[in-house]
């Protein structure tokens, strides 16, 4: 059964999201206990300010490198060739993008291990000079994880192309497995190099999980670099744009880096606490949702009923899922960050500071969900340029608004902006790409989210509501008074917005359901169940 389900094509966009949803949710469990060892041992204070910090450039080189030619090029042109029946052919154009990406990767890496002491004086101008010195070390070591990362973003470009979502789902799991096993293990001997070296250990596991099945579809690497191979210019052609557009994102994070650098101390910790707490329900529905839809739209990119049928349906389902997520995240926000964070070196000012990050990350967690669906939309259409201009917008936008609003009102201002922008990208993307399309039409996309907004909006002031019903009943001076407080309350909050979805008969809703009926409790299910909104 496991080497069924692990070799297994899943040609649903509904039943990929779900797969790719609950390796999310395991991933994304692993990544708070990750970050509740790593608050509880550390502190939000100088160790995890430069630990963070030391993500900065190799995250930098690996998502213009590799994030270039893998999100936006390789996916598109190698699902196209699959779809032809042209294997070779694709293997070959893999091999051969593999190659040449690796020989730049590597030697920008190199030219980072070199100047890493001029690049972390510039990234962080607030830190001390013993910081600084500890930052440049963890920097220089965090640079061997890219190549591993490259070599398991092909093989997970290979796996999405042909469908094989299971075993590509795996891989952030071993990724923050890595991660955790440096805070436990390699932390208590090396200090916080220890984490540096959990995250090389986490990029390793995330490349060779993949290896097997990617064999078993034929895939045999080669020493190829033809440049004058069709698929590898086609991927090049797209990845200028696309890299210019990782380039404004890392440039937009390099300054909320710098910004928060020089605010109190802890600050740059609480913004990627609350960044990767957010960033759970993302990946649990919008990032599922969106590559599961990938390989789909690729394929239909020259469709355009179909395509705009496709994107649709795909939209609704994620604002079904993010809406009332985002309205429980900002309702129970702090019995989530304490019960989380509320450990060892966390003090009530860290956790302040989380409370208000994590609050206004929720305003734009719609804004962020709809992002990389409609930016892969683009991408299917062989169009890289307007999700860069629409980002390089959001981008200027949000450095503007963080250097007046972070002088104010410190991590509120940093995050608020980082927010605003979100939105205003999603938005821009949104008119672009249904004035290419015309996705949306005849209230497709209106009608249901009236429903979803008053569905969610009423969960959300009863799980509200039913905080303070319980909270008697409870002792909240406890972690565990406090964890089942908002456990009680969310669960009360996500059934009523089940009742409500299936009294308003929301089609995503039906749709849900009846793929869980389906492939969890081998039910059939009667397809007249769903509503159609057209």
């Amino acid at each position: 059964m496991i080497k069924k389900l692990i070799n297994r094509k899943i040609d649903s966009i509904t039943a990929a999201a779900l797969i790719l949803a609950i390796a999310s949710f395991a991933s994304k469990i692993l990544g708070l206990i990750r970050d509740r060892i790593l608050a509880g041992t550390f502190g939000l204070g100088n160790e995890l300010d430069i630990y963070f910090a030391s993500f900065r450039v190799p995250d930098l080189i690996f998502s213009i490198v590799v994030l270039g030619a893998i999100s936006a090029g390789f996916i598109p042109v190698f699902a196209k060739l699959i779809h032809q029946k042209k294997e070779e052919e694709a293997f070959k154009t893999a091999n051969a993008v593999l190659n040449l990406v690796m020989m730049v990767l590597l030697f920008l890496c190199f030219l980072g291990i070199i100047f890493a002491p001029t690049i972390v004086f510039f990234l962080t101008p607030g830190f001390s000079p013993e910081k600084k010195e500890l930052t440049v070390e963890l920097t220089r070591i965090m640079f061997l994880s890219p190549v591993f990362l490259l070599l398991s973003s092909i093989l997970g470009g290979i796996l999405q192309s042909y469908k094989r979502f299971f075993i590509y789902s795996l891989s952030p799991i071993m990724y923050n497995f890595g991660i955790i096993i440096g805070a436990l293990y390699f932390a208590p001997i090396w200090g916080i190099r220890g984490l540096a070296w959990g995250v090389v250990l986490g990029s390793f596991l995330h490349f060779v999980i993949q290896i097997p099945v990617v064999r078993k579809l034929g895939f045999n690497y080669q020493f190829i670099l033809d440049l004058k191979d069709r698929g590898a210019r086609k991927i090049i052609k797209m990845m200028i744009p696309r890299t210019l557009t990782i380039v404004t994102v890392q440039f937009n994070l390099i300054v909320i880096t710098i910004i928060a650098s020089t605010l109190s101390e802890g600050s740059l910790s609480a913004f990627n606490f609350a960044n990767n707490l957010q960033s759970f329900p993302l990946g649990l529905f919008a990032i599922s949702f969106a590559i599961a839809s990938f390989p789909t739209l690729s394929s239909l990119s020259e469709n355009k009923k179909e395509f705009a049928k496709n994107l649709t349906t795909t939209t609704r389902q994620i604002l079904f899922f993010i809406i009332p997520v985002s309205i429980l995240l900002l309702v129970l926000r702090a019995q989530i960050v304490r019960s989380i964070f509320g450990t060892g070196e966390i003090g009530w000012e860290e956790t302040t500071m989380l409370l208000d990050a994590v609050a206004f990350f929720s305003i734009s967690l719609f804004a962020q969900g709809l992002i990389p669906l409609f930016s892969r939309a683009f991408w299917a259409l062989h169009d890289a340029k307007t999700p860069f201009l629409t980002s390089l917008v959001s981008v200027i936008v949000n450095i503007v608004l963080a250097f007046h609003l972070s002088a104010q009102y410190g991590i509120i201002g940093l995050v608020g902006a980082f927010s605003i922008s979100a939105i205003i990208n999603a938005l821009l993307l949104y008119y672009f790409i249904n004035k290419k399309t015309g996705f949306v039409c005849h209230g497709q996309i209106y009608k249901p989210l009236l429903k979803i907004s008053f569905a969610a909006l009423a969960s959300g002031f009863f799980s509200y509501k039913t905080l303070y019903f319980i909270e008697p009943f409870l002792n909240t001076s406890t972690g565990i008074g406090i964890f089942l407080q908002g456990l009680i309350a969310g669960l009360a909050g996500l059934v009523l917005y089940c009742n409500l979805s299936w009294i308003m008969r929301i089609e995503e809703f039906i749709i849900f359901k009846n793929s869980i009926q389906r492939r969890l409790f081998k039910t059939k299910v009667e397809t007249t169940e769903i509503i159609s909104e057209d």
